[in-house]
């Protein structure tokens, strides 16, 4: 019986490595914007398309696909599109595929970017950048994941903050100072091209000062890239009220010409926590947060509510050995499986 049971346990251990390693993660986008948006999806060179490169995304909807380890790519908001009979194009973020489905391409700048790189047995790297501009809020969230695993991302409008000289889309989009100007001090490139000659310009300090956790300029790197390890990932567009999650973030300022904007940190998302199953702890190990789940077999006496619902494999895993014996041809099975299960991890890995 004890030897049963070994087997079946090396069995799952081995079908949770196989699973854990060829689907590293799972991205769920969420629209809390009062309008429709598109997001886009651009897998990095070297890593194979989601199921989309990009969908129609209604008010208070969401969609989530899954990912393998090493996916690097990149996702984006595309707003004001029009598509009929298939074709068409959008005012912020087009990808100019003319569709719906991006197809390889990446977004037209201005447009505010999550760019995401999972780990192969390792650290996942995250982040939301405004080098391209920006266009609409969003933030990423890791659920379920170890190591620091903080939200990142920009809910401020920067739209209604955004200086004239970089105003886009008629106001719908704001562009970053390299694609308004050009220039190599706003862009690090020619002689600007490495950390110390690339400041901070007055453009992207708006940009920073405003949304703190998002790349402002293409060297901003030390209060900018996120890591995590095994974690599934939520990004949300235009994210209404601050999460249990980051609670503990502070709640930074920026100066407008309108006065001081709260903008509640950078990891907002909705009060019901609709963004994922289970809040994880800002800057902590990354669990979720509250109570154990009841079980699903109900609060009875131990193995004999389990036992109740005809669930052997639960006896087993209780010590009924007196009630069950573990059948040879299930043994064999079990081997296979095992034998099975632990190669196609290991070749996943």
């Amino acid at each position: 019986m004890d030897l049963c049971f070994s087997m079946l346990l090396r069995f799952h251990i081995a079908l949770f490595l196989f699973s854990r390693a060829a689907f590293a993660a799972t991205f769920t986008f969420v629209n809390k914007c009062e309008y429709t948006v598109w997001p886009g999806i651009l897998a990095n060179a070297g890593s194979p398309p989601l199921d989309s490169t990009g969908f129609e995304l209604p008010s208070d909807s969401s969609r989530a696909f899954v990912a393998p380890s090493g996916w690097s790519g990149r996702f984006w908001g595309r707003t004001g599109c029009t598509f009929a009979a298939g074709t068409g194009s959008c005012q912020t973020g087009d990808c100019g595929s003319g569709q719906s489905e991006c197809n390889g391409s990446g977004a037209a700048p201005p447009a505010t970017l999550a760019e995401i790189t999972l780990g192969v047995g390792g650290l996942d790297f995250y982040d939301v950048s405004l080098v391209d501009g920006y266009n609409l809020p969003m933030i990423v969230e890791a659920t379920g994941g170890s190591g620091m695993c903080a939200s990142t991302g920009c809910v401020t409008d920067l739209n209604r903050a955004c200086p004239s000289d970089l105003r886009a889309a008629g106001g719908s989009a704001c562009n970053s100072a390299c694609e308004a100007f050009g220039k190599p001090e706003y862009c690090c490139s020619g002689p600007y091209n490495s950390p110390a000659a690339c400041r901070p310009s007055f453009y992207s300090q708006i940009f920073k000062s405003a949304c703190p956790r998002s790349y402002s300029y293409a060297y901003d790197d030390p209060t900018s890239t996120f890591t995590c390890s095994g974690a599934d990932y939520t990004v949300t567009f235009c994210p209404s009220m601050p999460s249990q999650k980051s609670s503990k973030d502070p709640a930074p300022t920026m100066t407008s010409p309108g006065g001081a904007i709260n903008t509640e940190g950078s990891s907002s998302s909705s009060s019901s926590s609709s963004l994922s199953g289970s809040e994880s702890n800002m800057g902590g190990s990354g669990e979720a947060g509250g109570s154990e789940p009841e079980s699903e077999y109900g609060s009875g006496s131990g193995s004999e509510a389990m036992l109740a619902d005809g669930s052997w494999l639960a006896g087993l895993a209780m010590g009924e050995s007196s009630r069950f014996e573990c059948p040879p041809l299930l043994q064999s099975l079990v081997v296979v499986f095992i034998v099975a299960g632990a190669a196609s991890a290991v070749f996943y890995i």
